[in-house]
This record gives C-alpha cells, structure tokens and sequence, in this order.
C-alpha cells in the first residue's frame, strides 16, 4: 500500500528534480571601452553580441572578448573562458578564467565577477 510518507517523499523528489531542471546562468557585458562589440560564442556559434544571454541549463566552454579586430574566436584578444553549472558536490561547478595563451594577446581590460 502507498503510504502518506512515501507519497509525500515522491513529491519532494520531484519538486527538487524539477527545481535542478531550473539551472540557468545569465552573460551580462559592461563596456566600459567605448569601442567594440562584447561577443559571448560557444563552439564557434555566436550567443551575444552584447545583449545579457540567458542559458537555461549549463554554459560549457563559452568564450567572450570585446572585438575591436579580433579573430574569429578571439583570436589577438583578451579572451574570457568560462564554464557556468551548478556544483553537484563541494568543490565543482563553474569555472572561469582570462586567457592570454597565444593565439590570443592582451587587447582591453578585462574582468568578471
């Protein structure tokens, strides 16, 4: 026989994977340069060019830079990687880092946070 707990339990489970399903993260750029388009791409796809983008589940492996002449990818910029999920235990989660690694030099500064 189902029992009141057990249904209650069943409840919860689905309202907490419901609410993990919920997983968004948002790309919001400040340009403080004057010049140039913040670009927001990931695998070569552009996601913004300049506009906040809202991912509804993980942002894996994006890159942005603000292109005043850069690459296709970034290419002879200031480049921002980052990878946006949320931790599935102590320690995990969201990465994000600023890139200088050839091909890509210092162009603007850069930040996030």
């Amino acid at each position: 026989m189902f029992s009141f707990s057990k249904f209650t339990a069943a409840i919860v489970a689905a309202f907490i994977i419901k609410v993990q399903a919920q997983e968004t993260h948002t790309v919001v750029f400040t340009n403080l340069c004057g010049t140039g388009v913040p670009t927001l791409k990931v695998n070569g796809a552009t996601l913004s060019t300049g506009g906040s983008f809202t991912s509804n589940g993980p942002l894996i492996s994006a890159i942005a830079y603000l292109d005043v002449g850069c690459g296709a990818d970034g290419e002879g910029c200031t480049m921002v990687e980052t990878t946006l999920v949320n931790p599935t235990t102590p320690g995990s989660g969201s990465s994000t880092d600023i890139t200088l690694i050839p091909p890509h030099s210092f162009s603007v500064t850069t930040g996030f946070g």
